[in-house]
C-alpha cells in the first residue's frame, strides 16, 4: 500500500480493477483505495501478469503493507531461487522478494516472506494450507502447485503457530468473508456482519440472496419475550476513512483555538435581484450562479480589509502567518461525509470563474473523486448550512486556519425598511474565529464588511 502523497497512514481497499492471471500494463488502474481524505485510484508502475490479490475489498491496509504481486516477464523463472536473486536493473519487482527477503510493493518494501496471511476461501480444499503455502510462493503465485489434501492440512496450523481450532470456534476469527463491494455496502446498510452469513456463491462467495435471506430469517423464528424487533437492533460502524479524519480534526480545533461566534442578519434582496439580472444576460446565461458565489466574492474582498482573518497561527515556530492569497474551502456533505476542498486564488477570480469553480469543486466532491491535494492548503472556509433550510450555526474552525463563515437559508422576512415594515429577501450570517489571532474589533469588521457587500453589491465599488 503506498503513500499516496498526504502522510497518510493506512487506506481501505474499496475495489480491485485487475484479477489474478489478468495482463497489465504500466499505468494501468489496478485497484481504488479510499484514505481519510479522498478515493483514489493507484495505477500499476510496471507491465506484467498479476499473480495474486493480497488484501480483500473492505479492508483497512497499513502503508507499507503488500497488496498485490505481479510477475514481470523479467521475473518470470520457474526456480524460486532466482526470483529472490538480486537483478541487473537493481531492486525487486512488484511481488519479488528481494534479497533480503523482503517482498516490492507499489511504493518501498514490505515485510519478509511468510508475514502475510491472507484469508482463505471457503470450501477450499487446501484453505487450511493456505498460509504454509503462500509462504514459500508469494513470489510467483500462479506456480504454485495445489497442496495435497491431506498431510499439508495437518502441518498447517503448526505452521501458522496458533493452537488447533475446536469445533465450536469460530471459523473466520478475524478474516474478512468473500463478498463485492455491492454486497458489503447491502450488507452494511442492513446492519448485517459478513462474518455470520454463509455463503452460497462460487468458492463460498457471499451474494446478496444470503445477505438478504440472513436477514429474514429470524421472522420465521420464534422471537424471544424480550428480544427487539426485527431491522431495530443496534448497528455498529467502524470508525474510518473521512469520518475519523473529521473527527480528529475537529476536536484538534475545538480544544486548541478558543472559538468566537458572532452573528449577523443581511437583507440580500439587492444581491439576489442581481443574480435573476445576471443569469439572464449572454455572460452568465451558461453558468450555475448561486447565492454562494455571491457570499464567497464578498468574502475575499473583506478579507484584503482584515488579513487576520486568512491567517494561520504557527505555534511550534511562534509566529503568526498572514497568507499572500486566498485559498477558499467550502465543506460539502458526500456520501463519504463531510470533505473541504478548494478553489486556490479565490481573491483573483471574478464572479464568473468563482461561480464555475463552485460548480465544478461541488460536482467532483460528490462523484467521490476529489483529489487529496484539493483538500489541504486552505486559509478560510465556507460551510452553506442553509441548504438544508437551517438559519444559522456555530461552525468549527478547520484546523489551521482563523476563521470560517455559516451562511444560513435565504428566506423571505419581516424587516424594516425607511421606517415601514415590508418583506425583504434575508439570511443569517455566522462567523465563528480564533480569539488568538482575531481580535472583536476584527471578527466583528469583518463579518459587516461581508454583511453589506451582500446588502449592496454596489459598495465594493468604493473600496
Amino acid at each position: 500500500m503506498p503513500d499516496v502523497g498526504e502522510g497518510l497512514t493506512e487506506a481501505e481497499v474499496v475495489s480491485w480493477r485487475v484479477a489474478p492471471g489478468d495482463t497489465v500494463t504500466v499505468n494501468q488502474i489496478l485497484v481504488e483505495i479510499e484514505t481519510a481524505k479522498a478515493v483514489v485510484e493507484l495505477p500499476s508502475p510496471y507491465a506484467g501478469t498479476v499473480g495474486e490479490l493480497l488484501a480483500e475489498p473492505g479492508v483497512t491496509v497499513e502503508v507499507g503493507t503488500p497488496i498485490i504481486a505481479i510477475e514481470t516477464a523479467e521475473a518470470g523463472s520457474p526456480e524460486p531461487a532466482a526470483a529472490a536473486a538480486p537483478s541487473d536493473e537493481g531492486g525487486a519487482k512488484i511481488g519479488e522478494a528481494g534479497a533480503d527477503g523482503r517482498i516490492a510493493t507499489l511504493v518501498g518494501y514490505g515485510p519478509r516472506q511468510g508475514t502475510v496471511a491472507r484469508r482463505p476461501r471457503r470450501g477450499s480444499p487446501g484453505a487450511a494450507a493456505r498460509p504454509a503455502a503462500l509462504a514459500d510462493a508469494a513470489v510467483a503465485p500462479a506456480e504454485v502447485e495445489p497442496p495435497a489434501p491431506e498431510a499439508p492440512s495437518q502441518a498447517a496450523p503448526a505452521s501458522v503457530g496458533g493452537p488447533a481450532q475446536t469445533p465450536g470456534a469460530d471459523p473466520w476469527g478475524d478474516l474478512v468473508p468473500l463478498a463485492k463491494p455491492p454486497v458489503r455496502k447491502l450488507a452494511r446498510d442492513l446492519g448485517v456482519d459478513l462474518r455470520q452469513v454463509t455463503g452460497t456463491g462460487a468458492g463460498g462467495v457471499i451474494t446478496r440472496d444470503d445477505v438478504q435471506a440472513f436477514t429474514a430469517a429470524p421472522a420465521t423464528e420464534p422471537a424471544a419475550a424480550a428480544g427487539p424487533a426485527v431491522g431495530r437492533e443496534d448497528r455498529r460502524e467502524a470508525i474510518r476513512g473521512v469520518r475519523k479524519a473529521t473527527a480528529a480534526a475537529m476536536v484538534s480545533s475545538a480544544f486548541t483555538a478558543p472559538h468566537v461566534t458572532e452573528f449577523l442578519s443581511v437583507d440580500v434582496t439587492a444581491t439576489m435581484d442581481l443574480r435573476d439580472r445576471l443569469r439572464a444576460g449572454r455572460e452568465f446565461r451558461d453558468v450555475k450562479l448561486t447565492p454562494l458565489a455571491f457570499v464567497a466574492k464578498a468574502v475575499c474582498l473583506a478579507a484584503k480589509r482584515t488579513p487576520a482573518i486568512n491567517a494561520t497561527w504557527d505555534a511550534d515556530a511562534g509566529e503568526i502567518v498572514y497568507h499572500g492569497a486566498v485559498h477558499l474551502g467550502i465543506a460539502a456533505a458526500t456520501p463519504r461525509g463531510l470533505i473541504v476542498p478548494k478553489i486556490r486564488d479565490a481573491d483573483l477570480l471574478d464572479l464568473r470563474a468563482l461561480a464555475t469553480g463552485l460548480s465544478e469543486l461541488t460536482e467532483t466532491a460528490r462523484a467521490g473523486k476529489t483529489p487529496p491535494t484539493d483538500l489541504v492548503g486552505g486559509t478560510f472556509t465556507i460551510t452553506n448550512v442553509g441548504v438544508f433550510g437551517v438559519d444559522t450555526g456555530t461552525p468549527i474552525i478547520n484546523p489551521g486556519e482563523a476563521a470560517i463563515l455559516a451562511v444560513g437559508a435565504i428566506k423571505p422576512m419581516p424587516w424594516v425598511v425607511d421606517g415601514e415594515l415590508a418583506v425583504r429577501t434575508v439570511c443569517q450570517l455566522s462567523l465563528s474565529f480564533d480569539h488568538r489571532l482575531v481580535d472583536g474589533e476584527q471578527g466583528s469588521r469583518f463579518l459587516a464588511d461581508v454583511g453589506a457587500l451582500l446588502e449592496d453589491p454596489g459598495v465594493a465599488l468604493t473600496w
